[in-house]
Formats: structure tokens, C-alpha cells, sequence
């Protein structure tokens, strides 16, 4: 996903709300409608505000883009209040579209307010809306790194690079928080935990280190250390450098996952069709490797 600023939503926001406004006038033959088509003037006023430099002069034009942004809405509440004395199949998906959108441009309508109007940067990232069309994406910040958009994956690798277990998480969690819960999904899963693992540095604690070995993994091994010794978590160094060797190895895989199965981004729309996306290329994956480390 691209990546989102608070002209681009608005802009996206106005003209799906003229193609709704559209339809509703070609539903209804256009009697009783009167609203304005204000796309053009606000695709120029978010294409100034990308290139204009000066915050004085960006707010004034944020302020145009905002006010036409709710003018527009304003035709659209009106729109389908006039259509809801109709009832045709036709209408009533109209409406459904309406209801959909509308809390969304809401939203982005606010945030925009608070944000370049108000100047109250510090928006919390729950409250934010990133995506008119993909409302469910997450903001995921990881480290000093960019801003990507999307769902954070965690998942977990066998011996032999198969893939064994993935969560698609909600919301950005931190790495350290989300060790145990997978965890405790292995043993879950296979009855016991695994004898050795080995972790991202993200996921190195104290708690986490201690609990593992408690659940029964003889060896845990983070790739960076984070305060701990290696005598703490594994038997000896030969075994460290063994496991964080095995941990290198799964970036390998999630590299092909990315270039050759589609991972780095999802070209399909909704939560639902994200999730099956992600979990098509994983067992796709996983069938490849299959058959290649199946026995002649």
C-alpha cells in the first residue's frame, strides 16, 4: 500500500462520493437531486498541497479540501434520504455502499481536522484510517525503519523450512510480546515444545527466555542478545552459533515468500481476502518444498 497522507484520503474520499452521487442521479433519473461535482477542484487542491511548500499555505488549502470534502457529504446524506422511500434491489445496494462509506470519510474527515488544522500530530495510530478502500489496515512501525501499511505475520519454521504455524496479527504488537503466545500454539499444536528454537532479536527477554525454558525448550536463542548470556540461553557457543545460523536461514525463506509467492504485497481487497491471500501463499509454499524434499 502506498503510502497514505491526509490530502490523498480526502481526495480519495470526494470522489467516491461523486461516483456514488452519480449513481444515485442515474438510479433515480435525477429527479430531486441537486449537488455539484466538486472533484476536479478537489483533485487539484490535493495535487497543490503535495507540491506546495510553506505550512501557512498548505492549511489554507487543506481548509478548501476539508470544506469540500464535507460539502460533498452533504449531498450524499441528502441523496440517500431521498432515496430511502424507494425500495428496489438497485437502491438497496446503493444505500449498503452509502452506510459503508460514510463512517469511513467521517473518520478521515476528523483526523484531517485534528491533524493539519488543529495540529495535534500526536494521533493515536487506533484512531487513524490509513485506507478508504482497505479500512483494516494496520500502521506497522518497526524500529527506525519505514512506515509500512498492511498486518504484521509472524510465523514459525521447522527443521525443514516448512512453515509450520502463522498468525496474522491485529493492531502493531510489540516482537517481545508475541513469543509465548506462539509458543504456546506449538505446543498446542504437537504436544510438547520443541526442544531448541531460535527467535528474531525483537522477541528477546528476560520473561521470555525464562518462561520457554520453563515450558520445556532446552535451548532458546535470540539472534541479538538483549542483556543476556549465552550461557543463559543455550548449552554452549557451538550450539548458539548453530541456531542463530537456522534462524539466517528462515530470512532465506521469507525472501522467497515475498519474490516468488506474492508476500510482499496483496493485490486482494478486504480482511478476508488478505487472510486467504496470505494463507494461499504459504500453503503454496509449503507444496513446493514439500515435494522437493519428498524421497525418490
Amino acid at each position: 500500500m502506498h503510502e497514505p497522507s491526509d490530502s490523498s484520503l480526502l481526495w480519495d474520499a470526494v470522489r467516491v462520493m461523486v461516483r456514488l452521487l452519480k449513481k444515485a442521479e442515474a438510479l433515480i433519473g435525477g429527479a430531486g437531486l441537486q449537488w455539484h461535482d466538486h472533484c476536479r477542484a478537489a483533485k487539484k487542491r490535493a495535487r497543490n498541497i503535495q507540491f506546495t511548500r510553506g505550512r501557512p499555505n498548505r492549511i489554507q488549502l487543506y481548509r478548501e479540501l476539508i470544506a469540500i470534502a464535507r460539502a460533498t457529504l452533504a449531498y450524499l446524506e441528502q441523496a440517500s434520504e431521498r432515496l430511502a422511500i424507494a425500495t428496489t434491489p438497485a437502491i438497496t445496494v446503493w444505500q449498503l455502499q452509502v452506510r459503508h462509506h460514510q463512517p469511513l470519510i467521517e473518520r478521515i474527515i476528523r483526523q484531517s481536522q485534528r491533524r493539519v488544522l488543529d495540529g495535534e500530530q500526536q494521533v493515536p495510530a487506533t484512531e487513524k484510517l490509513v485506507s478508504l478502500f482497505e479500512e483494516h489496515a494496520d500502521i506497522i512501525v518497526k524500529g527506525s525503519r519505514n512506515t509500512e501499511y498492511g498486518h504484521k505475520l509472524n510465523m514459525t519454521t521447522g527443521r525443514s523450512g516448512m512453515i509450520l504455524d502463522l498468525v496474522i496479527e491485529a493492531g502493531n504488537p510489540a516482537d517481545s510480546d508475541r513469543l509465548l503466545p506462539m509458543l504456546e500454539r506449538h505446543i498446542d499444536f504437537y504436544g510438547q515444545a520443541p526442544r531448541q528454537a531460535a527467535a528474531d532479536g525483537g522477541f528477546a527477554t528476560r520473561q521470555n527466555l525464562t518462561t520457554a525454558k520453563a515450558w520445556g525448550v532446552s535451548d532458546m536463542a535470540f539472534h541479538k542478545k538483549a542483556g543476556l548470556r549465552i550461557e543463559d540461553m543455550v548449552r554452549s557457543k557451538w550450539v548458539y552459533r548453530k541456531l542463530r545460523n537456522f534462524r539466517a536461514g528462515i530470512e532465506a525463506g521469507i525472501s522467497c515468500l515475498k519474490r516468488a509467492y506474492g508476500l510482499a504485497r496483496c493485490t486482494w481487497r478486504g480482511l478476508d481476502h488478505f487472510k486467504t491471500y496470505v494463507w494461499s501463499s504459504i500453503v503454496a509454499y509449503n507444496l513446493v518444498l514439500f515435494t522437493r524434499l519428498k524421497p525418490t
